[in-house]
């Protein structure tokens, strides 16, 4: 497919994922907690299948990379009161506060462009690192706050279903997404070579995931999974 095509096409699909998810909760259908987490879990693999779109040229990875900054660019203009989306807000945040999306939602887009540029279709590094953050981080709240469990000792905040959460959503979206591009022939090998890999980053995700830092998930677990996946995957 001609590259540019791609581009278009891609951020036509990210952005009416968006859109969805901002509409179903601004109209009430689902609360927007529950929406945010939605968002989290099911931006990466759209996106990084997407990636199947653009041919092999060298600035396919740069006009991919475009979309989710120009999304984050959004994001930042909206949390700084810029501009005013208010089905954004409320999709986005905890409490309503516009700000929120300066610290969680604007470090989630920024991970997206940095690990398409330096990873792209490449590695199962960057893929692997985005879809624990993904479908870890958005897996471990949604389970959390709906499955009563024991708080972790050193982290109050976080729950023993929630960790739990973590390791299940990462591990599967990981699981599947190196699958697909395995059977397109992107990355050499069958599943099995990478379930082990892909398990231990997820163990470590979930572990970093439950330390008492707030807000900054996003880059404390991603930066975990590039480190071990270069362990890994060299």
């Amino acid at each position: 497919m001609n590259p540019f095509l791609a581009f278009v096409l891609t951020f036509i699909i990210a952005l009416s994922w968006l859109r969805i998810m901002d509409l179903a909760a601004h109209k009430g259908w689902i609360e927007s907690k529950l929406s945010r987490k939605i968002i989290h879990i099911g931006t990466g693999p759209i996106f990084v299948l997407c990636w199947l779109l653009f041919p092999d040229t060298w600035y396919s990875r740069w006009l991919a990379s475009l979309v989710p900054l120009a999304i984050t660019i959004q994001f930042a203009m909206v949390g700084l009161g810029v501009m005013k989306d208010e089905a954004s807000v409320k999709a986005m945040t905890r409490t309503g506060d516009r700000r929120e999306i300066l610290r969680g939602p604007l470090f989630y887009g920024l991970i997206f462009v940095i690990l398409t540029l330096v990873y792209w279709k490449d590695s199962p590094i960057g893929i692997i690192a985005l879809m624990l953050m993904c479908g870890g981080d958005g897996l471990a709240d949604i389970l959390g706050r709906r499955i009563k469990s024991p708080q972790l000792p050193w982290n109050t905040r976080k729950t023993t279903v929630g960790s739990l959460g973590m390791f299940i959503g990462g591990w599967l979206l990981s699981v599947f997404i190196v699958w697909v591009y395995l059977s397109l022939g992107m990355f050499n090998g069958v599943i099995g070579d990478y379930l082990l890999p892909i398990s231990v980053i997820a163990l470590l995700g979930m572990v970093v995931e439950a330390l008492p830092f707030k807000d900054i998930d996003n880059i404390t677990v991603t930066l975990a999974a590039v480190l071990l996946g270069i362990v890994f995957f060299g």
